[in-house]
């Protein structure tokens, strides 16, 4: 071997590990969570909170639910972010379970509902959502579960081109902010008919996109006009319309 190309070869090899290298470290520091988010995190008198390693579930202590939520985060976003909203949820009546992935990305861990089903056999239904990323990999794993999971939420998100759900029975909902600048709305309009009938689809006026969680700012995202308190109270109320509909309400 020519040293010019041996040379060459390391600089490849050594460009190579450091991505890779700096990959892993992007993925070891996702956004969030806020101090509000860690509040959430606590047992209280209407929810309780247990640590599960690979997720955290949130379980309702006036009734013994019958329907659990699993949720997908968004992309580099830490899955305990989105604890405030999971209480809110869970106070109604529903187990909420959180979903941790591998490097913070859904992508790679399109099958951990698997484990959340698997520990709790007692859930009659079951619904699958998640927030920009982590609700195409929640619809792709919907649409190829559908003997198992009831119904799919999509927050500021969408399915892939190849997860078409217009032909199953599940429930739907699809929800955005008003001023999310980071969810590309050209996909959204182009997936509408791959959803399933009768999905609700609401807008959530002034929210953008990042306020689905408490994470803090994005870059590229719209400002909000309302709190994220309001965001989040929206949005849990929109998943348990779509929770009490899978339960035939």
């Amino acid at each position: 071997m020519k040293k010019s190309l041996k040379s060459a070869l390391i600089i490849i090899g050594v460009v190579v590990l450091l991505g890779v290298i700096g990959f892993i470290s992007w993925g070891l520091t996702p956004l969030g969570p806020t101090s509000e988010a860690l509040a959430a995190l606590e047992s209280n008198p209407n929810v309780t909170v247990q640590d599960k390693g690979d997720f955290i579930v949130f379980t309702p202590t006036a009734n013994t639910p019958i329907t659990g939520f699993i949720f997908y985060p968004g992309g580099h976003v830490d899955y305990r972010s989105y604890a405030p909203v999971a209480q809110e949820i869970a106070s109604h009546g529903y187990r909420v379970s959180l979903v941790r992935m591998p490097l913070s990305l859904a992508v790679f861990g399109t099958n951990k509902a698997d484990e959340v089903i698997t520990a709790y056999p007692d859930m009659r239904y079951w619904v699958i959502g998640g927030h920009s990323l982590g609700g195409s990999i929640a619809a792709s794993y919907a649409k190829k579960h559908t003997d198992t999971v009831q119904g799919l939420a999509l927050w500021a998100s969408y399915p892939a081109t190849s997860d078409d759900l217009s032909s199953t029975s599940l429930k739907g909902l699809s929800t955005y902010g008003s001023n999310d600048q980071v969810l590309n709305m050209d996909n959204v309009n182009a997936t509408l008919a791959l959803l399933p009938p009768g999905t609700i689809r609401q807008v959530i006026q002034g929210g953008n996109h990042a306020r689905f969680g408490n994470y803090g700012l994005q870059p590229g995202d719209g400002t909000a006009t309302i709190s994220a308190a309001d965001q989040q109270t929206q949005a849990a109320h929109l998943t348990m319309r779509l929770l009490r509909a899978v339960e035939g309400e």
